[in-house]
């Protein structure tokens, strides 16, 4: 599978304004084994985005997991976007530690992606999910998300 990160960061912003609103860069978008699809994005350090104990704020962390689940979806599915709308369908959080300067998501498909298709092909409408871990430039996990993303079929 070959993959262009910057079309799926370019489609994705151009998707999703609020990600670049906050800033959010495209570090790298990549096949993995297996047919699966890694994505690593950035939030940089920006006191506007701050909380009350002086790290990124929740939304921030959150939106910025999303947006990392988002890529990887794009990058898996994007020769799908013709016959279905990808969707989130349910997200979950756990902040683990106080993130302090730049963070970094990494997001990667739970399922193999042809199985996914196999699913929609069939007239059904797959939900998988995307694991997202959070870390702070020297490495330290502040939270971790899993968004179970569906492929809507177009009507």
């Amino acid at each position: 599978m070959s993959i262009d990160s910057r079309q799926v960061a370019a489609g994705l912003l151009d998707a999703v304004p609020f990600a670049r609103t906050l800033g959010i860069e495209f570090v790298e978008v990549a096949p993995e084994a297996e047919g699966g699809v890694r994505a690593v994005v950035r939030l940089p350090d920006d006191p506007a985005h701050h909380n009350h104990v002086g790290g990124p704020h929740a939304g921030a962390m959150f939106t910025l997991g999303e947006t990392a689940s988002g890529a990887v979806v794009l990058a898996a599915f994007g020769q799908a976007l013709d016959r279905a709308v990808p969707l989130a369908v349910t997200a979950t959080i756990r902040y683990r530690k106080v993130a302090v300067g730049p963070v970094l998501a990494t997001a990667r498909l739970g399922g193999v992606p042809a199985e996914v298709l196999a699913e929609l092909d069939a007239g059904r409408r797959p939900e998988f999910p995307v694991e997202v871990e959070v870390h702070t430039e020297d490495g330290t996990l502040t939270s971790s998300l899993t968004v179970i993303w569906t492929l809507r079929p177009n009507r």
